[in-house]
């Protein structure tokens, strides 16, 4: 059956949004699918969002089917706004920040381990990051079958959007979910920095080459919930035509919205402690889910000059009611502003510090919450001859950049490092952050089908597998280790290399694992060349791959020389084949997760 609509959908960590469009019309027309969730028990209401937060319920919410969907009586659980709401009540029932967690390599993501800590709750009740995101597109599928039922979503075109510094673990986890959850085997993964840019696109579809000229660099800063990214785009001529070409992304940063409503508790923790209330662990995780809705309320447009904050009393004189303090929307602002964006030089580099503070959530945030300094590096290590590039076009992305002062301070500290050149200029769009990376996804898979503008990149780093060097063993340490390129940067999906090298033993029938390494600074690696050393934070270790790779029957050797064949696949998933030369026989590789260290 042909594809009707291309499906967008952005997988957020603190919201998760469906765009669509028509593909049989000759210009792309982007809607938002409102979505029904539960907003209070026996109430069910669609809204153009859906929090990312799950709740496990308690048998008295699960009464009566108080916590239904239309599309299913299981309460066990709920997903959305009602879920969000709980997470200031009952923390330890209550999963945020799953997305952070599919891409934390330290621990196993296919194990029961949300919520984090959780005393509450035991592994019978607890959740995987892999199960809670597929819980999150399950929602979203079934309210596209629930609206559209003649349109199967399993047979439309359907665009996931991922953050560019997800790794090759993280995308194939990511896969594994959508497609748990009822995604077609053929959906797209696309980065959500350019989906942010053609969602720009889209808003200015007649004039958006105006706005761009042939040499400039779009920086895209995306700061969003849980994670922050960077990506830049180059817009060249090619035949004649205006093309935009991705040409580096950023580390992958557990620092954005999630990190604020942290800083804004700490803050909060110290006012309490002002008014002699001490707060224990779990309120202080509940305190953290109540500074997120004040932080957004205190940030908007036409604030208050201060906003409560509630949490549920603990001692024995306030069980069963609650404590507040007033958040004072002067100081609020200052806190984020100075303590996320400082005015910093451009030669500045991340400082590290210890963390403090939240630890018990187990997530490896920065230790440096200077979004400002991180920009910096980044721009430094994709300079050219020791000079930082120089963004001529900035694009803002992510609920973080909302807030005015925020986007304000960055902007002048563009124009602080490049005072004296041209000045970096905003591009301007009339669609709210909120939804731009779905709307945006939803356009390029309509682009894509009406041979529209296309941001060509491919992937986002360069991957090496570790060779172990030959020698004699020496107590007490390790061979050399050796990093073979792979994957060049840039690699486009749907393509496939033979890796030249020697060739490498393999061994068979008993558990064998390769050391993965990516970089994205070096660019010029190409598949064959071999790493004696490099220098530190050129190469970042990946998530292992592991396999067991079987003999045939009739074959007694467990040790076979293989040469490399490498492979991104049209959802830009890696695979990595050992290809015996003598025989042509192959073994593939796939992506496991490592088990905790």
């Amino acid at each position: 059956m042909t594809a009707k609509y291309v499906i967008g959908i952005d997988l957020g960590t603190t919201n998760s949004v469906l765009a669509y469009a028509p593909l049989g019309l000759d210009t792309a027309e982007v809607m938002l699918l409102p979505i029904p969730q539960v907003v209070a028990p026996n109430t069910i209401e669609s809204r153009n969002a859906l929090p990312s937060f799950l709740y496990v319920a308690t048998e008295p919410d699960r009464a009566g089917d108080a916590l239904a969907v239309p599309w299913s009586t299981d309460g066990d659980s709920v997903v959305g706004a009602y879920a969000r709401e709980k997470g200031a009540e009952s923390p330890q029932r209550t999963i945020a920040a799953a997305k952070s967690w599919l891409c934390h390599s330290r621990v196993d993501r296919r194990l029961p381990i949300l919520p984090w800590n959780s005393q509450e709750l035991g592994n019978d009740q607890r959740m995987s990051p892999v199960q809670v995101t597929q819980r999150y597109l399950e929602h979203l599928v079934a309210t596209w079958q629930a609206e559209y039922a003649d349109a199967p979503f399993a047979e439309q075109t359907v665009v996931l959007t991922v953050p560019a510094s997800f790794d090759a673990a993280a995308r194939e986890l990511t896969r594994e979910a959508a497609v748990a959850a009822g995604f077609p085997e053929s959906f797209v993964l696309l980065e959500e920095p350019q989906a942010a840019v053609y969602a720009w696109i889209s808003a200015h579809e007649q004039s958006w080459r105006k706005w761009l000229a042939i040499g400039d660099t779009i920086l895209v800063c995306d700061v969003g919930g849980g994670t922050t990214d960077f990506t830049l785009i180059q817009v060249a001529e090619e035949s004649g035509e205006m093309v935009l070409q991705r040409i580096a992304v950023g580390n992958h940063l557990l620092l954005g919205g999630d990190n604020m409503d942290m800083a804004i508790a700490y803050h909060a923790a110290e006012l309490f402690a002002e008014k002699g209330t001490k707060l224990d662990p779990w309120q202080s995780v509940s305190l953290w889910h109540a500074c997120r809705s004040a932080k957004e309320k205190l940030l908007g447009k036409d604030a208050a000059a201060s906003q409560p904050v509630s949490v549920l009393g603990r001692g024995s004189r306030l069980i069963g009611g609650t404590v507040t303090v007033d958040l004072p929307r002067a100081n609020t602002e200052a806190l984020l502003v100075d303590g996320f964006f400082p005015k910093c030089n451009l030669t500045d580099v991340p400082k590290r510090q210890r963390a403090s503070g939240f630890q018990e959530l187990g997530l490896p945030f920065e230790s440096d919450t200077a979004v400002t300094r991180h920009l910096a590096a980044f721009l430094q290590a994709h300079g050219d001859g020791g000079t930082a590039v120089h963004p001529s076009r900035v694009l803002f992305n992510g609920g973080v950049f909302k807030a005015e002062s925020l986007r304000q301070r960055l902007i002048d500290t563009l124009h602080h490092w490049f005072s004296g050149r041209d000045a970096t200029e905003v591009l301007e769009g009339d669609h709210d952050l909120d939804y731009a990376v779905a709307r945006g996804a939803a356009y390029y898979g309509w682009s894509k089908q009406h041979r529209g503008v296309r941001i060509r990149g491919g992937t986002s780093r360069s991957y090496y597998v570790g060779i172990e060097t030959s020698g004699p063993a020496i107590p007490g340490a390790p061979r050399p280790l050796h990093a073979l390129c792979v994957v060049p940067f840039g690699m486009e999906e749907g393509t496939e290399v033979d890796v030249p090298s020697g060739d490498i033993g393999l061994v068979l029938d008993e558990p064998v694992q390769f050391r993965f390494f990516s970089s994205s600074v070096r660019k010029q690696d190409q598949p064959g060349l071999r790493l004696e050393r490099w220098v530190e934070g050129e190469l970042a270790e990946t998530d292992a791959l592991e396999a067991t790779l079987t003999s045939e029957e009739d074959e007694s050797d467990s040790y076979v020389p293989v040469r490399f064949r490498s492979h991104i696949t049209e959802l830009g998933v890696f695979e990595l084949w050992c290809v015996h030369a003598a025989t042509g026989r192959k073994w593939k590789l796939e992506f496991s997760v490592r088990d905790p260290e």
